[in-house]
Parts: structure tokens; sequence; C-alpha cells
């Protein structure tokens, strides 16, 4: 499929100005989309740029029905204009998307080893939970190691508290209850994360990076790849901290799968 074309003076392209969206579809169907459309109209209200109508939301994946799974990425800037910083006074937001087969990681839904980054993510509650354009820490922060055996990095902000992994949502286990960060200073709010909170299978909670070693059980997860349960956790410099054998049915794993429709299996 071909890429559109964005022009040099996209706001989003020179500023980071925007949102983003990558959805599951399953069959032709957008998995989550109450939740992705939550976080678009959120994002939306926070950057001020008005939000792209349901007939031209679903145009981007109700035109081409598939069968197996795909992956939706939605990408929404300010549009063109403005002078400098200042945006323009009359906005013409541009929307572009993108779709592409896919096929889920089954490897890793049996554990993966993951590592603590060194960066940290700074404050900033007006962009905390969104998924702007503006990804450079992540990105920094996924620059850190090029082992393929590792598959994600765990996230800290400049108070070394647990707040995501690159890519992913974070969940821990202590006495039974499973946790997850709170988001609202930094972060982004993944919609298989808002789908098990209103589940009440998971609870928000604080943890500073230097306790994980002492948790129950670790995982990363998506709304898109699922469920990993952590095996092995790193230092930022490669040394193991801890290491956890799978055992017995995982519960979490279970519950988000039923969500995202990997398994049948009741939560």
């Amino acid at each position: 499929m071909s890429m559109p074309l964005v022009p040099f003076d996209d706001r989003g392209l020179a500023y980071g100005d925007g949102i983003f969206e990558t959805v599951l579809l399953r069959a032709g169907q957008p998995v989550l989309w109450r939740y992705h459309h939550a976080r678009l109209v959120l994002g939306c209200q926070r950057l001020n740029i008005p939000l792209p109508s349901p007939e031209r939301l679903q145009a981007t994946w109700s035109h081409k029905p598939e069968t197996g799974l795909e992956v939706l990425k939605l990408i929404l800037t300010r549009g063109s204009g403005g002078r400098g910083y200042q945006p323009p006074g009359t906005m013409v937001p541009r929307l572009v998307s993108h779709r592409m087969p896919f096929m889920s990681n089954t490897e890793r839904w049996q554990g993966v080893s993951v590592r603590i980054c060194k960066l940290r993510l700074s404050h900033q509650p007006l962009l905390a939970g969104i998924k702007h354009l503006n990804r450079l820490e992540n990105v920094l922060a996924r620059q850190e190691w090029q082992d393929h055996t590792i598959a994600e990095g765990l996230l800290g902000d400049v108070d070394g508290n647990l707040i995501e992994a690159t890519s992913m949502n974070v969940f821990w286990q202590q006495a039974g209850q499973i946790f997850t960060p709170p988001l609202e200073r930094c972060g982004v709010a993944g919609t298989l994360r808002a789908a098990l909170l209103d589940l009440g299978m998971v609870r928000e909670a604080a943890i500073a990076l230097k306790a994980l070693p002492d948790v129950e059980r670790l995982w990363v997860a998506n709304s898109v790849q699922g469920v990993w349960p952590v095996n092995e956790l790193l230092s930022d410099t490669g040394d193991v901290l801890r290491s956890w054998p799978q055992e017995g049915r995982d519960r979490l794993q279970t519950c988000g799968h039923r969500i995202l429709g990997y398994s049948p299996s009741p939560c």
C-alpha cells in the first residue's frame, strides 16, 4: 500500500504537532475502538486540534475489508501553516492512515527479557496519557540496547518511579493483586490498559524502579502485541536483577488476550 505524501510545511513533520493511534484490526474491524477513539478525543482536546468526523475515521478501515489480522496506523496533524510555533488562525487538520498485515509474536507470549533504561521521562501533565507525535524520549531509550533477545526497556520518570516500557504499558503483581503505574504526569495510557482497569483486573499504584526485583510477577503489554510475561529483568548495564519462573495460570495474559481476541478463555 502506497504511503500518502506529507507536505514539507506540515506541522506534524516540523514540530510533532499532532497525535496518532495504532489499532489492531481483526477481520477488518478495529479492536478496542471506543478506547482508541476516547484517547483521540482527549489528544485533540489537549492540543486544540479539531477531531475528524466518525465517518472520516471509519473510512480508514471500512473501505477494504480483510479476513485476517492487520494493524492500522492513524496520524492526525494540525495541518500546514502558521508562523513558526504559532498555529494557523484557521486549521485544516491532516489525517493520514496506513494499514498492513500483522502476525502476533506468539513466542514472546511465553515470556521475555526486559531491561531498565537509563533515560528518565520528564513530567508534562498536559501531554501525559495521549499519543502525541513527539516520541523522542522513547526513541532515545530504544537506542540503549541492540540485543534482539531483550524485548523491551522499562522507563522511569525523573523521580525514579516506574512509568511504562518504550512501546508498552507495564503491570506487576504484589500480594496477589495486579497493578499498573498512574500516568498523570507522563507516559502513554494504552487502550488495553484502559480496558483492564475498567474490568477491575488491575489497579493503579506507584512503584519505584528499584523495587521491581521484589515484585511477584511482571508483565509488559499493549493492544497490538498482547501480554508478555517478564521472565528476566536486567539493569541498565545488563546485569540480571531478577528472574521469574512462569508458574500456573497467567490471569493477566488470559484476560488481556480474551479482550484482544487472541484467546477464547474468559477473564
